[in-house]
């Protein structure tokens, strides 16, 4: 099955023009490098437009969506999984000491709200959602909702946050 075709009117909202441009340096880093210097080119003028630094290496799954663009910092290293969506100010951090040395990974329909701060080598579970101004250092297990520094175990976490096409 091919890859699904972006409708031309989409192109107009700055998030879903930012993630185009950073799937087509997805597509083209190792099949047409000209064509990948072309794409990355636009990708690196529209972080600096829209103060996102997300580095086109980053695995992210389908479904990623921005809901606010701005202020948004991703390490490369770190994973994303399926039907992810973020708002502004969003910090997916590397820990470079201690016990969670490493980057985060991320899994499917996770709901990450403004100014949160994920660090460290941890695991954000599968239906996850993070409320505001969290920092959150620690595994968080799937079928949860985090408040502050708690963890709340809910089924249907993203219900409602989390619209997959």
């Amino acid at each position: 099955m091919g890859q699904k075709k972006w409708p031309k009117w989409s192109l107009r909202i700055p998030q879903c023009r930012f993630i185009f441009l950073k799937r087509q340096c997805e597509k083209y880093r190792r099949n047409n490098v000209p064509l990948f210097f072309f794409w990355r080119f636009f990708y690196e003028r529209y972080k600096i437009k829209y103060l996102m630094d997300i580095p086109a290496r980053v695995k992210i799954g389908k479904g990623f969506k921005i809901e606010h663009i701005g202020g948004t910092v991703i390490n490369p290293n770190a994973r994303i999984g399926d039907n992810v969506s973020i708002l502004n100010n969003v910090l997916i951090g590397a820990e470079s000491r201690g016990k969670r040395k490493g980057v985060p990974t991320i899994g499917n329909k996770v709901y990450l709200a403004a100014n949160v701060v994920i660090v460290g080598n941890i695991k954000i579970g599968n239906n996850v959602l993070i409320s505001a101004n969290s920092f959150v250092n620690y595994d968080v297990p799937d079928n949860s909702i985090v408040v502050g520094n708690k963890i709340i175990p809910s089924t249907n976490a993203t219900e409602g946050y989390i619209k997959i096409p």
